[in-house]
């Protein structure tokens, strides 16, 4: 297999079931029938390896990486399974951190060129099965499964894991999710499964409530990991992390029922080592120190509350490289801006990407500083040229700004 073979056949995949997150169409296929079939086919890789099952509307990512480096202090071998990726395709599939091997990749793919012609797999399905298929074949002790959307009628959620658990329920793809963060939350808790203890991050006593229900009526034991108390800290920086801490603790804990061997030292480590063990970034990354430059994938509203009150207690300028999807309610979004700072509204690459010719109208009503532009890099050029001394940069709004701006820029 040459380089251009590899390229050739990612190609074809996000040809033949368009990424949802790139184009808006279809990577998302709500109901379990097209899993179901497609796992049978491939024989059912995904009933022969240990789950762990993490789903919510934020968090569910840094908190699927902290519980993945925390496993890998502790000696097991560890599948990691999360979206979207922000370089390259193989993110979306780790073993102790490692990506997905191409090669393997390309021989899966040959694979799923010859399906039935009555298995018709989105693209999200096409990487679940993949992943599922490589952690056994890897033999990992554990795989943990990021949910891709929702939860109930989500792909993954073919999987019987070990514990489960939803970080939060936030307002995010209302347009597939519901309307109403009590709508969401029914979706959410759709992961809960007979006998199968569920965490539960989220400080709503209405979200508590409906994953409480859900959980009485499977008979599963839910835990409160709002009420731990931690002391712990983490590489991955942010505020917002020690909500995410909890539910870690809280499945840490859970496993340890199960007979799993994990230490204090081993939480201490994998918490402090997360960049390091599972290559997870994004989150409040530190690109470079000067000038001071931090990006962050939080993209919903109340993501990006969470993205715009840490960069509050940063007393330096800023200069915010922001950009959104076609589906965002910019009116939202710039109600909780920082009014002192410098704007680079951008257009993220594909699609789905929104130009910010398209809301600039709000723009010029919210009497902020700005300057557009057609993609990220050019935003983020400008951006570099008129921080002065003592001033910083933030990059965000959405995965695939980060995306564009690390491919762009992480290795040079």
């Amino acid at each position: 297999m040459t380089p251009q073979d590899y390229k050739n056949a990612v190609e074809w995949l996000f040809a033949q079931a368009p990424n949802y997150q790139r184009d808006g169409s279809s990577a998302y296929k709500p109901g379990l029938d097209n899993i179901i079939k497609l796992c049978t086919f491939f024989g059912n890789p995904q009933d022969k390896i240990k789950t762990i099952h993490i789903g919510g509307t934020n968090g569910k990512g840094s908190t699927s990486n902290m519980l993945a480096s925390v496993l890998q202090e502790s000696d097991y071998k560890t599948g990691l399974y999360n979206s979207p990726h922000l370089v390259d395709f193989t993110e979306r599939i780790k073993v102790n951190g490692e990506n997905c091997d191409k090669e393997f990749v390309y021989d899966f793919i040959q694979k799923l060129k010859e399906l039935p012609s009555e298995i018709q797999p989105s693209f999200f399905e096409f990487t679940t099965i993949m992943a599922f298929e490589y952690f056994y074949q890897q033999k990992v002790d554990f795989a943990i499964i990021e949910v891709g959307l929702g939860g109930r009628l989500d792909s993954t959620n073919i999987i019987t894991p070990l514990v489960s658990a939803i970080t939060n329920v936030q307002l995010d793809h209302q347009d597939l999710l519901g309307d109403t963060v009590e709508q969401i939350a029914y979706e959410k808790a759709g992961i809960i499964k007979e006998n199968t203890p569920i965490i539960s991050g989220d400080e709503n006593d209405v979200v508590k409530n409906i994953i409480t229900n859900k959980a009485e009526e499977m008979n599963a034991e839910v835990i409160d990991a709002t009420i731990i108390n931690s002391h712990w800290e983490s590489d991955l920086k942010g505020k917002y992390q020690k909500k995410n801490i909890q539910v870690v603790l809280a499945l840490v804990e859970e496993l340890r029922k199960r007979g799993l061997t994990i230490t204090d030292d081993n939480i201490r480590s994998g918490l402090l080592n997360v960049s390091k063990n599972t290559n997870f970034i994004g989150r409040w990354f530190e690109f470079s120190k000067n000038p001071l430059t931090i990006c962050d994938t939080g993209h919903n509203k109340a993501g990006l509350e969470e993205v715009f009150a840490q960069l509050k207690e940063y007393s330096q300028h800023k200069h915010i490289v922001l950009g959104f999807v076609n589906d965002k309610k910019i009116d939202e979004v710039l109600e909780i801006l920082p009014a002192d700072a410098n704007y680079y509204f951008v257009k993220p690459a594909g699609i789905r990407g929104r130009n910010p010719e398209t809301y600039e109208d709000l723009l010029k009503k919210s009497k902020i500083f700005y300057k557009i532009f057609q993609n990220v890099q050019d935003g983020y050029l400008s951006a570099k040229q008129n921080v002065k001394d003592g001033e910083m940069i933030f990059i965000g709004g959405s995965n695939f700004v980060v995306g564009d701006f690390l491919e762009k820029n992480l290795q040079k």
